[in-house]
């Protein structure tokens, strides 16, 4: 399979053009030769065959193919919010999250959090996180990119959030359904889990006034960085 890479600007057969400089790098470092296939996507659905034209100290010039209008993604839109887990695991959540086919993630700062972001140290982490988010798009072979939303207050979150069609389910022990005993909802999912030590119980009631259910995985505690995954998981096989 040709090397995929992701090009943000609308994508039109025609004359050749040069790759941004993020793929453009990546494919200096695959040493592809002018003559040697790819595959390019924009995010707008379907992807394009391409072939290396020309390259140059930092410029790659390419020609797109043929649009094939491929669709992997999911028929259950599904976003992920979550407390931030600490250290690397929010890079793992977010890189399995696309592979799995989240459509978005919200990270969220918590009372119990470790993880503790604001100022330009969040957005460097938020621009991190997008970037990851790319990278696993290109390898899994999507068509879009899993979108990565700035990080906010749980508390400040659920003010704002607005009446949609979506199923909301937070992950939760206190008489809670079984996730295996409900129905794929049809609008979408949108689910909240706590980061370690899980959401206070201040925290849990104002997601379930906010219109979330209570949701279990079951009887074990799943670290903050493996339950939505596993949720997310399950989602994913009944909305192939």
């Amino acid at each position: 399979m040709p090397p995929r890479f992701f090009v943000d600007r609308p994508l039109q057969p025609g004359e050749p053009f040069s790759l941004p400089p993020g793929a453009a790098r990546h494919v200096q470092v695959l040493r592809l030769q002018p003559g040697d296939a790819i595959t390019l996507f924009d995010g707008a659905g379907g992807e394009w065959a391409a072939s290396v034209l020309q390259m140059g100290r930092s410029e790659v010039s390419v020609q797109l193919g043929a649009h094939a209008n491929v669709d992997r993604e999911l028929s259950l839109p599904i976003t992920l919010a979550l407390g931030m887990p600490a250290n690397e695991r929010m890079d793992t959540v977010i890189e399995k999250a696309t592979e799995l086919g989240a459509v978005a993630i919200q990270p969220l700062l918590c009372e119990r959090s470790v993880l503790r972001l604001s100022g330009e140290r969040a957005q460097k982490r938020h621009a991190h996180w997008q970037a990851v988010a790319l990278a696993a798009s290109e390898q899994s072979g999507r068509t879009r990119v899993l979108q990565v939303a700035p990080v906010r207050s749980l508390g400040d979150w659920l003010r704002e959030l607005g009446a949609d069609d979506r199923a909301r389910w937070v992950l939760s022990f206190d008489e809670a359904a079984p996730l295996a005993s409900l129905a794929p909802p049809r609008g979408g999912v949108l689910t909240l889990s706590g980061p370690e030590g899980g959401l206070s119980p201040l925290e849990e009631a104002s997601a379930r006034a906010a219109g979330f259910a209570p949701v279990s995985l079951g009887a074990r505690v799943l670290r903050a960085d493996t339950a939505p995954l596993a949720l997310l998981a399950h989602l994913s096989i009944v909305a192939a």
